[in-house]
C-alpha cells in the first residue's frame, strides 16, 4: 500500500533536484503585492505533479479519468505560469475540465449536482492558488490534508483512494523542504491549481463512493477554504477587484504584522492539524453531528480571523 506514495516522493525529489539546477527557469520576481524580497523560481509544482501522476498512473489503478483531467489542469496552469492568461480564458478551461472530470469520474451526476461539482472544483483549484503566497504555506496544507484524506479513505476500507491521497501527499513532502522558509523554490500555478483541483476531485470521490460526507473534506481543507472565502467576501463588500493579486489574505496579514514567513508557517501548521484530526475524528459520526463539529470549528476560525482583522486596523493605523 506504501509502494505509490514511496514511488511518488521519490519522483518528486528526483524532479526537484534537477529543477533547482536550472533556477532561471520561470522566475517570480517579487513586486508591491509580493511577501518575498528576492527573485524566486516558481517551477517546484512541477516536481509535485510528476511524482504524483507518474506514481499513481502506474500503481494505482481506478483514477485514469482522474490522472487525465489533472494532467489537464497543470498544462493550463503552466501554460499561465508562462504567458499569464486572460481570467476568463483560464476559468473557462478550469470549467471544461471540471465538466469532464464530473461526467467520466463521477458516475454522471444529475446536473444540479454537476453544475454545483463544476464551481466546487473551480474555486477550489483557484482558493488553493490564492492560498499560495507564504513560503511553506501551500506544501505543509497538502502534506496535512492530503495525509488526513489517506487516513480516512484506510479507515473507511478504501485502499486505492488511500494511495491517491497519500500519493499527493509524499509528492508534495520534497517540495515543502526546499520551500520552507527561507524558499530556495515556488510551486507555482502548476502546483497550487493542481493541488487545488486534487482537494476537489478527491473530496467528489470519496463521496461518490461512501467514503466520506461533504463535510469531511471540507474539515480537512478548513483552514485555507476559511481564508480564502472571508479575504473574497471582504473584497466584494468593499467593491475592489477580487480577482486581481493583492496581499490581504489573513495569512498574509499574520507575515506583514511581524510574524513572519516561518512563524506563520509554524502557526498554521497547528492549525491545519487541528483540523485533520477533527475531519478525522468525526469520519462515522452521522451527518447532523459532523454539521454541528464542522459549524463549530468554522465558528472559531471566523473568530480568529475577526481577531487579525482587528490587530491588522490597530497595525495600519500605526503604520507612518
Amino acid at each position: 500500500m506504501l509502494f505509490a506514495p514511496a514511488a511518488a516522493f521519490g519522483l518528486s525529489l528526483a524532479t526537484l533536484l534537477v529543477l533547482l539546477r536550472f533556477p532561471e527557469l520561470l522566475v517570480d520576481q517579487p513586486n508591491q503585492r509580493s511577501l518575498h524580497v528576492v527573485p524566486v523560481p516558481r517551477t517546484g509544482g512541477i516536481a509535485i505533479v510528476t511524482g504524483l501522476l507518474i506514481a499513481v498512473a502506474a500503481m494505482v489503478p481506478g483514477f485514469t479519468a482522474f490522472i487525465l483531467c489533472a494532467l489537464l489542469i497543470a498544462i493550463i496552469s503552466l501554460i499561465d505560469d508562462w504567458r499569464h492568461l486572460r481570467p476568463l480564458t483560464r476559468f473557462g478551461a478550469q470549467g471544461l475540465i471540471a465538466a469532464t472530470f464530473c461526467n467520466f469520474a463521477l458516475g454522471q451526476p444529475s446536473f444540479s449536482e454537476s453544475i454545483f461539482l463544476i464551481l466546487a472544483i473551480v474555486w477550489l483549484s483557484n482558493l488553493y492558488n490564492f492560498m499560495d503566497g507564504s513560503d511553506g504555506l501551500a506544501g505543509g496544507m497538502s502534506l496535512i490534508g492530503f495525509g488526513a484524506c489517506a487516513i480516512g479513505a484506510w479507515m473507511a476500507g478504501n485502499a486505492p483512494l488511500s494511495m491517491l491521497c497519500g500519493s499527493i501527499a509524499a509528492a508534495s513532502i520534497p517540495f515543502l523542504a526546499s520551500n520552507f522558509h527561507p524558499a530556495r523554490i515556488f510551486m507555482g500555478d502548476i502546483g497550487a491549481v493542481t493541488l487545488g483541483f486534487s482537494a476537489a476531485a478527491v473530496g467528489a470521490m470519496g463521496w461518490r463512493d461512501g467514503v466520506w460526507s461533504p463535510f469531511f473534506p471540507v474539515f480537512a481543507f478548513s483552514p485555507f477554504i476559511a481564508d480564502a472565502s472571508l479575504t473574497l467576501l471582504h473584497r466584494i463588500l468593499k467593491k475592489e477587484k477580487f480577482w486581481q493579486p493583492h496581499r490581504e489574505h489573513y495569512y498574509q496579514k499574520l507575515v506583514r504584522m511581524g510574524l513572519g514567513h516561518r512563524m506563520t508557517a509554524l502557526v498554521e501548521y497547528g492549525v491545519m492539524t487541528v483540523s485533520a484530526g477533527g475531519a478525522i475524528a468525526t469520519l462515522f459520526m452521522d451527518g447532523s453531528a459532523q454539521l454541528a463539529a464542522i459549524v463549530a470549528w468554522g465558528t472559531l476560525l471566523i473568530l480568529a480571523a475577526a481577531l487579525i482583522d482587528r490587530r491588522w486596523a490597530i497595525y495600519e493605523g500605526e503604520r507612518p
